[in-house]
């Protein structure tokens, strides 16, 4: 196995959890992109956001997938949920390895997110609206984008964790037995 399995998915759908167990499970690193921003700015993405605006933090999420396509090593990569959405980096995900979309309904997002206050798009307004109509515009670009759709509604992370490696292991049997 020498592809990069990449979790696409909105805020709350699981990635950063999964992305842990695929890692532990898999022997591969776990890369975070929001992390990785965060690292290597020194602010929070909040911070980011309230003093650069979206577009700069967008800006550098795309940078940072660059830098990714270069790496050698597999590794499993959780992508910032709207990552996907600039739409230069939907192929270079695609490139990558094996996308995969972390699809939660709107009512498991809202609960998962019930405590958490460091989501700078939803920090105004009704989280649960905002969630509903975000996910209306984000969900046919995560479904364009992977490869595959995992449902998280129900399921632990172990249980997804599970089944994105039969998956993988699935695709890298299919490409070896055809040359690749």
């Amino acid at each position: 196995m020498n592809r990069h399995i990449i979790l696409i998915g909105y805020m709350g759908s699981g990635k950063t959890s999964v992305g842990q167990i695929l890692s532990e499970k898999l022997g591969l690193p776990l890369l975070d992109t929001d992390a990785m921003i965060v690292e290597e700015r020194g602010m929070s993405v909040n911070d980011i956001f309230a003093s650069r605006g979206e577009a700069f933090f967008r800006l550098l999420e795309s940078e940072l997938l660059e830098r990714i396509a270069g790496m050698e090593e597999p590794v499993v990569l959780s992508t910032g949920g709207g990552l996907p959405m600039t739409p230069q980096n939907r192929e270079p995900l695609r490139n990558l390895g094996m996308v995969v979309y972390l699809q939660a309904e709107p009512e498991e997002i809202l609960r998962r997110l019930e405590h958490d206050d460091t989501r700078p798009l939803l920090a105004q307004g009704d989280r649960g609206e905002k969630i509903r109509s975000m996910l209306d515009i984000r969900g046919p670009v995560y479904r364009e984008t992977a490869a595959h759709t995992v449902r998280t509604d129900g399921k632990t992370c172990a249980q997804i964790a599970d089944e994105i490696i039969k998956l993988y292991r699935m695709e890298d049997d299919s490409h070896e037995s055809i040359g690749y």
